[in-house]
């Protein structure tokens, strides 16, 4: 079946960003793509996995577009599956789009966003949740999706997924072998032996399961709102953990009228890091709806960090906020550097820097063992909604922002689970449905099984169905409405 109208065509596209740069990608894939590029570079040497310099035309006119690298693959050897081209021409906007323009002209089509990557999934060059991986590789904004999209790349969901896939193949195959041959002399298969099966397939499917919420939240990123009243360093507490100015600071109360969002690493944890309006009765129209939009954040939070630059003021800002959100609350006391006492705050790295701790080890550990010792962070296995004590943290010298990233980090572990490097992750709501689908099946099975309603070869459908889900989501079955909504929000050069 055609992937596309017009999939048997050779297709280009410019694979490389636009804009200045010093080099672009013009790639071509299709069964007449060395012909093609043959027809607009002069001398063509068809060596396979060569680069070499030549020299680019328009094939209408003859005129000459720049000197390229030219590198031929082909087929079956190749990205895609098919004879494949890349031609490196010299970046900027104008000389990709004449070298594109170039090899349309000699007879190839534009590339839809995605297709050489579907192109790769329909030639068996790898499954349909290894080209998702594809595109949340060029897609990641932290280390962590980094990491676990090169794992599914690699082949770690689809292993785990096929796992499951030949479990609930041996199940059915019991109970094929009972219907089939019930008087062998071994008898029917124990009752038992098939209860056992089902419960530890379900356990399977649940320990695959609960992956989701830690998947979802690496692709996405934590929700970790700053929040509390007007003026209290919120702003100033964003730049520093963002590393630049990215908010507006002045003693102005009420400055932040809309909430601001960057993306960090906090450890092991990608995180969206949120700086809301100040919390306060106001009869500013404009800031009260920004009030508004900080209360619809706190809903959706993942942690919060409520702030106050006094202890007294921090005290009501933690019960105001807790009173508003279902995530736990890191009361922050903010403007350490100008109290008058002396505290201890732990030493914290210098204004302008990333809190990306992944180098330092056992940080949850000391977390949750350093907190007692400096009188300050609460265990994170008992949270109870909020941290007992306040982290003090001063933006301007940076001293407590470690301590403060470590309560984060821990808040996040205790809340969705230590990270386990390597283990295969439900990324998608597409990945959870499926599985959801495939276990669902799976208890339909049992209860069907179980009460005898129905014949058993009536009821082992629900597992063929559930064997259908798990191939639907690896890509076993072609579906072109899945392959649809998987590729279009791919690049057109990929």
């Amino acid at each position: 079946m055609p992937l596309l109208p017009g999939s048997d065509d050779t297709i280009a596209a410019i694979s490389t960003p636009p804009g200045r740069g010093a080099i672009a990608v013009v790639r071509l894939t299709g069964a007449r793509a060395h012909e093609v590029v043959a027809r607009v570079v002069s001398p063509w040497r068809d060596t396979e996995r060569t680069a070499y310099l030549t020299a680019l035309s328009d094939p209408m006119t003859g005129e000459l577009i720049d000197r390229p690298l030219v590198t031929i693959y082909v087929a079956p050897a190749s990205y895609t599956g098919e004879h494949m081209a890349e031609i490196s021409v010299h970046g900027g906007h104008v000389v990709p789009a004449l070298a594109l323009a170039a090899v349309i002209a000699a007879g190839a089509r534009h590339a839809h966003p995605g297709e050489f990557t579907r192109r790769a999934v329909m030639n068996g060059k790898m499954d349909l949740l290894q080209a998702e991986a594809v595109g949340d590789i060029i897609d990641a904004g932290s280390r962590a999706m980094h990491h676990a999209a090169l794992h599914q790349l690699d082949g770690g969901l689809t292993r785990r997924i096929s796992e499951l896939r030949e479990t609930i193949l041996e199940l059915e195959a019991l109970i094929v072998y009972d219907i089939d041959f019930p008087e062998e002399d071994d008898g029917p298969i124990a009752s038992r032996r098939i209860a056992g099966a089902i419960a530890d397939l379900a356990g399977s499917l649940d320990a695959v399961l609960a992956t989701s919420g830690t998947g979802e939240l690496i692709r996405g990123g934590a929700n970790v709102v700053i929040a509390g009243a007007p003026n209290t360093g919120k702003s100033s507490l964003f730049n520093a953990l963002v590393g630049y100015a990215r908010a507006i600071v002045t003693d102005v109360p009420g400055t932040t009228r809309d909430a601001l969002e960057a993306l960090i690493d906090v450890g092991e944890w990608p995180v969206r890091l949120i700086d809301t309006a100040g919390i306060r009765e106001t009869s500013d129209m404009i800031e009260r709806l920004g009030i508004e939009v900080s209360e619809r954040w706190l809903r959706s939070a993942d942690v919060v960090l409520a702030c106050g630059d006094t202890a007294e003021t921090l005290t009501g800002v933690v019960r105001q906020i807790a009173s508003m959100t279902e995530a736990p609350v890191i009361p922050v006391r903010t403007k350490g550097d100008l109290d008058d006492e002396s505290v201890p705050i732990g030493e914290g790295p210098p204004p302008g820097s990333n809190l990306q701790l992944q180098d330092e080890e056992s940080v949850i550990h000391s977390a949750r063992g350093g907190a007692e010792r400096r009188g300050g962070l609460s265990s994170p296995n008992d949270l109870k909604g909020t941290f007992e004590r306040s982290v003090i943290v001063s933006a301007h010298t940076g001293a407590g922002l470690a301590d403060l990233a470590r309560g984060i980090q821990a808040t996040l572990s205790a809340k969705h689970g230590e990270r386990v490097q390597d283990t295969p992750l439900l990324t998608r709501d597409r990945h959870r449905r499926a599985v959801a689908l495939a276990r669902q099946e799976v208890m339909e099975f049992q209860e069907a099984w179980q009460n005898g309603v129905v014949p058993v070869s009536i009821a082992a459908v629900h597992l063929r169905a559930a064997t259908g889900a798990l191939e639907d989501l690896i890509g076993a079955v072609g579906i072109e409405q899945v392959l649809d909504r998987v590729f279009s929000s791919f690049c057109v050069g990929k």
